[in-house]
């Protein structure tokens, strides 16, 4: 198995992150051809998705989070969770949500994403603005 981390800084706003580039990369340093990719977040309060960016989508996708996981928390009554920033204990929801990990198959040395996907770091935290994802390939 291969396996690397990327740094991913996300700053203090909610955001969405397309890695597919860096993907790629690590996945010519390795002189992948066919195999599973895992692509893994090791945080609390992130996830990763597979989604198209560029389009709006991306935009979409958080404003559905925060009608999903408002900052007031269900129905107004805020979160358990209270630490952090205000509303920060929707952030420990969202793994729930947008998983914190996925396997992509790789042919032909590339991810087998659809035309218009792309493989994303989704981050809703203001209180962490650096992140880590873990690549791991296997081959076939």
């Amino acid at each position: 198995m291969e396996t690397t981390t990327l740094a991913v800084r996300t700053g203090g706003d909610e955001r969405v992150v397309d890695l597919t580039a860096q993907v790629g990369d690590a996945l010519d340093a390795w002189g992948a051809v066919e195999g599973l990719l895992s692509v893994f977040v090791p945080h609390a309060t992130a996830g990763v998705a597979v989604l198209e960016t560029g389009a709006g989508s991306d935009e979409d996708l958080l404003r559905a989070l925060g009608d999903i996981l408002p900052a007031a928390g269900p129905q107004g009554r805020g979160w358990h969770h209270a630490h952090g920033s205000p509303g920060h204990g929707r952030d420990h929801v969202l793994p729930a949500i947008v998983s914190p990990s996925m396997v992509v198959p790789v042919l032909e040395g590339r991810p087998a994403l659809g035309t218009w996907q792309s493989v994303c770091l989704v981050d809703t935290n203001r209180d962490n603005a650096d992140r880590t994802v873990r690549l791991s390939f296997v081959r076939g």
